[in-house]
């Protein structure tokens, strides 16, 4: 084997590893492979992925963001309150009725996009390691959820409910948004200097002070944008369940969302990500979750097969980054 189909393997890996796990679930189950079956799996996943694109963005900093899923939830249970009937969303939001879908899920993406600045304003300014400040908002916007309604909201207009559950020509909207955001992630990484910057800061922020690259606005806008992905993500997940739970919507979404970016081969030291790659690590999460349901095996096991493919993805990068150096 030559050089070349050696490089070739090695960055298809992953890939390779895809199709197989979806040769074996088909001939454990057959109906794993129908079109049915891949609708299913990809709206079922589509939340996640778009966390997981956000979520991503972070980690090519060197950072993380731990508070995406609690702030999926705040912002559903926030949006559901202004579109219920004028009755129900009194209860919740008092003076302030039913409000059109479309105004809701703004009002949902600027909250995703105010809480997304704050966490990457602390990071970028303070130097407080992104564990810690977004460890602290996961725990404020869980608690605020909670504070702003006790029970879960329920009765969202239909239009409301459209982007999570509604289908075009027979096809989920849900998977049409989460391709939409996959293209809008590939063109910031691959097509603009913000992207290139984000590469340079995770690779050698001090040498990207250097090259003229303001790394602490990038980052403020790294995690607006991370913000925007778990708001879309929090109105997603309103919309597909109809209804919003303050305690349980968006619960440890951010580990499955952190999972998938790093079997995608989004490195934890920073400087290196491939949007495909985490697109690919999306599906393969996906096609283990479905493929075991399918089985029957027990969701315990399932979450005990996903933390060895994590450690053992980290442990792989962990390698390749040491031979390098």
């Amino acid at each position: 084997m030559n050089s070349n189909m050696k490089k070739t393997i090695s960055d298809n890996m992953i890939w390779l590893i895809l199709v197989a796990l979806i040769i074996i679930m088909s001939i454990a189950r057959p109906v794993f492979f129908t079109v049915a079956n891949a609708r299913t799996l990809l709206t079922g996943e589509s939340i996640k992925g778009i966390l997981a694109f956000g979520v991503a963005l972070a980690i090519l900093t060197k950072g993380i963001d731990l508070s995406i899923g609690a702030s999926a939830a705040l912002i559903a249970c926030v949006t559901g309150a202004l579109v219920q009937p004028a009755d129900l969303a009194t209860k919740v939001l008092p003076g302030v009725g039913p409000l059109p879908a479309i105004v809701v899920i703004i009002i949902g993406l600027l909250m995703g996009a105010v809480i997304g600045a704050i966490m990457g304003a602390i990071i970028a300014y303070t130097k407080m390691p992104a564990f810690i400040a977004t460890l602290g908002g996961q725990l404020i916007c869980r608690a605020a959820a909670k504070i702003f309604t006790s029970r879960p909201v329920s009765n969202l207009s239909d239009s409301y409910r459209f982007l999570g559950s509604g289908k075009i020509g027979g096809f989920p909207v849900i998977i049409l948004v989460f391709v939409v955001v996959f293209i809008l992630a590939w063109f910031i990484l691959n097509q603009t200097r913000f992207g290139k910057s984000l590469y340079a800061i995770g690779g050698n922020d001090q040498a990207a002070r250097v090259a003229g690259i303001n790394v602490e606005k990038n980052l403020v806008i790294t995690y607006i944008l991370v913000g925007l992905c778990a708001a879309l993500a929090g109105i997603l997940l309103a919309g597909r369940a109809g209804s919003a739970d303050p305690a349980n919507s968006g619960l440890n979404y951010e580990l499955d969302a952190i999972a998938a970016a790093t079997v995608g081969g989004t490195s934890h030291t920073g400087g290196i990500c491939k949007v495909t790659g985490v697109l690919c690590g999306i599906l393969i999460l996906g096609v283990i979750n479905n493929g075991l349901v399918l089985i029957g095996v027990d969701d315990n096991y399932t979450n005990i097969i996903k933390g060895i493919i994590i450690v053992a993805a980290v442990a792989l990068d962990m390698r390749k980054n040491t031979r390098k150096a």
